[in-house]
C-alpha cells in the first residue's frame, strides 16, 4: 500500500490558468516555525491548520490554480490526502519567497500570488489587490499594507512597518517604528496613519528567478525581512493599501482565538 501511495503522488499538472492570464497561488509552508513550531499541523476542530487555509483559498478563489510549496513529507501527505497539490522543496531555504521560486521551477507559472499558510482567514480582496498590482508594466512584485489603529502595535517589532513613495511603491520595510517623528510627541498625536505590512505578495516569474539567484542582502539579514533583498538590488515593490488585515496564527493563543472565531461563525 505504501508503494501505491507514493506512486500516486506524481508531479502536479502545470498551470492551467495561463490561457486566461490568472496568476497561480503558491503557498509556502514549513513546519520549522521559530515562534510556534509545527503550528501548521496543530488541529482546530480536528482539522490541521494548513487545511483550514487550503480550504479557505479554494472557497474564495476557486478559479485560481493552487499549489503548496512544502518543506517535507509530513505536510505533503496531509495536503495531498485532502486533494491539494504539494511540491517538496529544500527545508533549508531561507524564506517563503525562495520556497515559492523553487516550486515555480516545476509549475512554470508566469505570475504567482503568495498566500501565507498560517492565515486561514485571508480575504478575496487581498488576492484581488495583489493581482491588480501585477498588471503589465506596473511592477514585478506587489504586496499589501493596512493602516495601524493602535500605537502599541506600531511599536511592536513583530509587526512590520512600510513607508511608501508618492507613486505607491515601497521605500523601506522595518521592524522599527517608521517614520520617526522627531519634532512631535508622536505620530498618534499628529493623527497620521503609519502602515502595517501584510506579508502576502504577487510576483512575476522573472522576478522569482532573480530573487532566488541573489544572495540575502545586509538589510535582509539585519531585519530578517525577505522583501528587503529586492529593495537592495533596486527592484520596485508596489504596495496596495487595503482596509482590513489578514489574521495570522503566530502563537497558541492565536490558535485559540481562531477556534473561537470558527465557533462563533
Amino acid at each position: 500500500m505504501a508503494q501505491d501511495r507514493d506512486n500516486s503522488r506524481s508531479k502536479p499538472n502545470v498551470n492551467m490558468n495561463t490561457q486566461i492570464n490568472l496568476p497561480t497561488i503558491i503557498v509556502p509552508a514549513r513546519l520549522a516555525s521559530t515562534r510556534f513550531p509545527k503550528k501548521l499541523i496543530q488541529k482546530v476542530q480536528g482539522k490541521p491548520l494548513i487545511l483550514w487555509t487550503a480550504e479557505r483559498i479554494k472557497e474564495i478563489a476557486p478559479e485560481f490554480d493552487l499549489f503548496f510549496a512544502v518543506d517535507g513529507k509530513e505536510l505533503q501527505v496531509i495536503l495531498e490526502d485532502a486533494g491539494f497539490s504539494a511540491i517538496q522543496t529544500d527545508p533549508d531555504l531561507p524564506s517563503g519567497t525562495d520556497r515559492i521560486a523553487a516550486a515555480n521551477l516545476e509549475i512554470k507559472a508566469p505570475s504567482v500570488i503568495n498566500v501565507q499558510a498560517d492565515e486561514p482567514l485571508v480575504e478575496r480582496k487581498h488576492i484581488d489587490s495583489l493581482v491588480t498590482a501585477l498588471l503589465p508594466d506596473r511592477t514585478s512584485m506587489s504586496t499589501l499594507a493596512v493602516p495601524f489603529t493602535e500605537e502599541s502595535d506600531f511599536l511592536d517589532p513583530n509587526q512590520v512597518k512600510v513607508i511608501l513613495d508618492s507613486q505607491g511603491y515601497a521605500i523601506y520595510f522595518s521592524r522599527a517604528p517608521i517614520p520617526f517623528y522627531r519634532d512631535t510627541d508622536g505620530i498618534w498625536e499628529e493623527k497620521k496613519t503609519p502602515l502595517k505590512h501584510i506579508g502576502l505578495y504577487g510576483y512575476k516569474a522573472s522576478f522569482l528567478e532573480q530573487f532566488c539567484s541573489e544572495e540575502a542582502g545586509r538589510l535582509e539579514k539585519i531585519e530578517k525581512l525577505e522583501q528587503l533583498r529586492a529593495l537592495e538590488w533596486g527592484a520596485k515593490i508596489s504596495v496596495s493599501v487595503v482596509s482590513s488585515p489578514t489574521i495570522g496564527i503566530d502563537s497558541p493563543k492565536d490558535l485559540i482565538k481562531f477556534e473561537t472565531h470558527i465557533q462563533a461563525r
